[in-house]
């Protein structure tokens, strides 16, 4: 391809090769497969390598000479140097392979599953693929055993649950992928059964060492928080300012929960919200929900011209047999973002099984729990329709080389920071997009203020949290009393919080960005103003940071007035 920034396009070339090289599990995740028999190398000798080279990556950037970039590869720049400025403070901090056990119990897990939630590829070359990794897992673990001499307790609690994940996946799993493929090749069966040796080493270690080694280091401080707020999402907005905002939002959306309450029959929130549960498919119906709703969503999206829609099918299945057990003990995703690369035509979204041997009082529990509006909300609207499903379509098939990757889902998180205002910012933004269309219910609608009393509290925890303002049980706490969240779900995602700095403020900011960016655009163009060609454009970007597409955008308008 001819391009007027030849220099830049080499160092870019370089940048995504070092990459995939590094991170073989999420160039699977992504579509890059030439790495797929490999795990990422966290010994001394490797961790030395990746810094060396992103700190050359860094320095050759920096001492590029000038060139005519395009608005996209000057994003691009931006994007690349902020990502290598977050992971050369990632791999210097106790957040991640120094200080986190989860960090291998995810990359051995997920670089097996990986390998076999799609049909990328024949059956034995993936397998293949999977032997080769089961096999560098025992070194893995033991890099993990000689990095991590400490972690947060309840760090160390959720990689033993990844390690029962990990257990179940090697036989059972294994054993039923064997079985479905007809697979004769004994080491397949073989690697699994060293693998898992390796795991129960692991998990021993977990228990016996890093259990009675306990450390309060959740927080990554203020200043760590600030540059993933700088480099990460390229906001200018401090956590102070965010937890504040975020603070004002919260009140906001519990003051109308509290008001409209009565308006279905209820006497609190709570009763209100509950009588969601009360409406939701047959057993006969509940797999036909699915595309029912999404065929709906998708009407009612042209009906009312919100967007091009794009040819990229979803199918909703059962999650295959040989995850089921393993997936309650990891973060085993249903709709996990395809592949920005060499992805089957047609996605599978993964719903959770009704099961046949469920007696009629779990089916009726199992029903409940998976309701019209999860159905609806949650996995058509905010993932497999026009949340993520559209917006990730879009982004392979941006301009953009990093929009095209960073907000795959990979282990535990998408494949750059960068990619999250985008990606969970326009999901939900297009939740309240459906609701101001009419597609949801009145409860739905109410609903939805629940929501964003959580994404709000999440930012103001997140925040809190990493400035060294909340403890950890003091999270938890606040997540209970002002999101109503049960106990078990509050301390699931201080947990998340704590591990990932950055990767809950992105939805809070990345919403409402895009909801400042239309309104401004509106008031500025007028009758001239047309919400579909809105969206295109905003999605045409890719995933890459709000606030940069935003800056572009009203580039771009004012360019033209």
């Amino acid at each position: 391809m001819t391009t007027n920034a030849p220099h830049f396009t080499t160092w870019l070339d370089d940048f995504f090769a070092s990459y995939y090289r590094n991170r073989p599990v999420n160039a699977t995740f992504i579509g890059v497969h030439e790495y797929d028999p490999y795990l990422p190398d966290f010994s001394a000798e490797g961790v030395e390598r990746v810094v060396t080279e992103m700190e050359t990556l860094l320095s050759r950037l920096a001492a590029l000479p000038q060139e005519p970039l395009t608005a996209v590869e000057a994003i691009d720049r931006k994007v690349a140097e902020g990502f290598l400025r977050t992971q050369l403070w990632e791999f210097s901090s106790n957040h991640f392979h120094r200080g986190n056990p989860n960090l291998y119990t995810g990359e051995a897990v997920f670089g097996l599953m990986g390998l076999f939630l799609t049909d990328y590829a024949p059956i034995a070359e993936r397998v293949d693929a999977a032997v080769q990794r089961m096999e560098a897992i025992p070194a893995l673990f033991a890099q993990g055993r000689a990095n991590v001499t400490a972690a947060p307790r309840e760090w160390t609690e959720r990689a033993i649950r990844e390690c029962a994940g990990g257990l179940a996946f090697l036989s059972y799993g294994v054993d039923r992928l064997i079985a479905e493929h007809h697979l004769s090749d004994p080491r397949f069966r073989q690697a699994a059964d060293r693998a898992a040796a390796a795991f129960r080493e692991y998990e021993t270690y977990l228990k016996d060492v890093l259990l009675n080694h306990p450390t309060d280091g959740y927080a990554c401080g203020a200043e760590a928080f600030d540059l993933m707020l700088r480099w990460g999402h390229f906001v200018e907005s401090t956590g102070d300012e965010i937890a504040a905002y975020a603070e004002e939002q919260l009140a906001e959306a519990d003051a109308y929960l509290q008001a409209h309450a009565g308006d279905f029959g209820a006497g609190s929130p709570d009763e209100a919200l509950a009588k969601l549960a009360d409406l939701h498919p047959t057993a006969e119906g509940y797999y036909r929900s699915y595309s029912e709703v999404w065929q709906a969503c998708r009407q009612s999206v042209l009906d009312h011209d919100l967007v091009t829609w794009p040819d990229f099918p979803v199918e909703y299945v059962p999650r295959p047999g040989w995850s089921r057990q393993a997936a309650p003990y990891l973060y085993f995703l249903f709709y996990r973002a395809p592949a920005a690369f060499n992805r089957p035509p047609v996605h599978r979204y993964l719903v959770s099984p009704l099961e046949e041997v469920l007696s009629a009082q779990e089916q009726e529990q199992f029903l409940r729990a998976n309701n019209d509006s999860v159905v609806k909300l949650n996995h058509v609207v905010h993932h497999g329709c026009i949340g993520h499903h559209v917006q990730n379509w879009n982004a392979y098939h941006s301009a953009s080389r990093i929009g095209r990757m960073a907000a795959v889902d990979c282990a535990a998180r998408v494949a750059m920071l960068s990619g999250g205002t985008m990606a969970e910012g326009w999901a939900c933004y297009a939740t309240g997009l459906m609701s101001e269309f009419g597609f949801l219910t009145p409860l739905e609608h109410y609903s939805e203020y629940q929501s964003r009393r959580r994404m709000c509290a999440r930012a103001i925890v997140e925040v809190r949290l990493h400035q060294g303002q909340f403890t950890f049980d003091e999270a938890v706490q606040f997540y209970q009393e002002k999101a109503a969240m049960s106990p078990a779900a509050a301390r699931g995602e201080t947990v998340k919080n704590s591990m990932f700095p950055g990767g809950a403020v992105m939805y809070i900011v990345g919403q409402d960005g895009i909801l400042s960016l239309r309104e401004e655009m509106k008031a500025t163009q007028g009758a001239d103003f047309n919400l579909r060609a809105f969206h295109d454009e905003f999605l045409s970007y890719g995933s890459i940071p709000v606030p940069l597409i935003s800056a572009d955008m009203k580039r771009k308008m004012n360019d033209a007035e």
